[in-house]
């Protein structure tokens, strides 16, 4: 599936872990969505501000599957768009099986490139307890799986809307698969 539809956007000016739904937002070449308190050059993430200041922003815009939230609500949880802290909340695209380097077409102009997997946290607990492990668990080979979403940068500015279509543009060269970011 390499293409879908964008269901719901959202942006947060200040620290939380939900944000706001909104009826647009605005994704600026290399910053991130406009007025999102993750938008920059260098990453704004705290944990990862801490460890070190400088280091570039791979996380400028969170994509989310609403897949998940189907997925979750079978084991109990009720979660809805921005619940997760995501920018974009997208579905019939599968998210995350894109290899590292994909082009996300979202709207008409806007351009994301998929940088790695979102690693959940324990915020997760704090929002939902026992979410976590709902959205991080272990394959049939004991490997870690996160299902928390994408993050990617934007590498060309637009709008984005509910509604938007989606397409993902694979990249040319032999596919990585998403790490964490």
């Amino acid at each position: 599936m390499t293409s879908g539809t964008v269901t719901t956007v959202s942006s947060n000016g200040t620290y939380s872990f939900t944000k706001p739904n909104r009826e647009v937002i605005t994704l600026l070449a290399g910053l991130g969505v406009k007025g999102d308190v993750h938008a920059g050059v260098t990453v704004k993430h705290r944990s990862r501000v801490a460890q070190d200041p400088t280091q570039p922003n791979l996380r400028q815009v969170h994509l989310i599957h609403a897949e998940l939230f189907d997925e979750v609500a079978g084991a109990g949880f009720e979660v809805t768009p921005g619940d997760l802290g995501e920018n974009v909340t997208t579905r019939g695209i599968d998210l995350l099986s894109l290899p590292t380097g994909t082009l996300l077409h979202l709207g008409a102009e806007a351009v994301v490139e998929v940088t790695g997997l979102r690693n959940p946290c324990a915020q997760i607990d704090g929002f939902r307890h026992g979410l976590l492990k709902q959205v991080l668990g272990r394959d049939e080979n004991g490997e870690i799986v996160r299902k928390a979403g994408i993050m990617g940068v934007v590498r060309t500015g637009g709008e984005v809307r509910p509604g938007d279509p989606i397409r993902a543009e694979l990249p040319p060269e032999s596919h990585r698969p998403l790490e964490r970011v």
